[in-house]
């Protein structure tokens, strides 16, 4: 039924800053971008090498996302990569704070977590 995940949506707290954390920290590439008057927001969507998407929004006033303690609802995002330590190493060098790596005690893979411009949890998930 279900085939994968085309898109998870994320709403920023300063569109500019997220902006380039998502295009020039993680690389994403951009699909498409749209200012929408009638709300004073942006849409940006972007490309994941594997065809799955994310998609940036702007939304004056939003209230902030509750990360600390762990509140109920989506708990993070994870992106699959190849080697994690290359990855951990280009996150430093842009001066974002990430955790240790660390194994999961029940698949034996590397994994780490770090957080975008406005705290959201992300993962790094090495699969090989």
């Amino acid at each position: 039924m279900l085939n994968g995940i085309h898109h998870v949506a994320i709403i920023c707290a300063d569109y500019p800053r997220s902006k380039a954390f998502y295009t020039q920290v993680l690389g994403l590439k951009i699909i498409a971008e749209h200012y929408r008057q009638a709300r004073d927001s942006y849409k940006l969507d972007l490309a994941l090498p594997d065809g799955s998407q994310i998609e940036l929004f702007s939304f004056n006033g939003a209230p902030p996302r509750p990360s600390y303690p762990e509140a109920q609802g989506l708990r993070h995002l994870a992106f699959k990569v190849d080697d994690i330590n290359s990855v951990v190493v280009h996150l430093q060098q842009n001066n974002i704070s990430v955790e240790p790596v660390r194994i999961d005690e029940y698949t034996g893979k590397y994994y780490t977590f770090f957080s975008d411009p406005d705290g959201l949890p992300l993962e790094l998930y090495q699969l090989n």
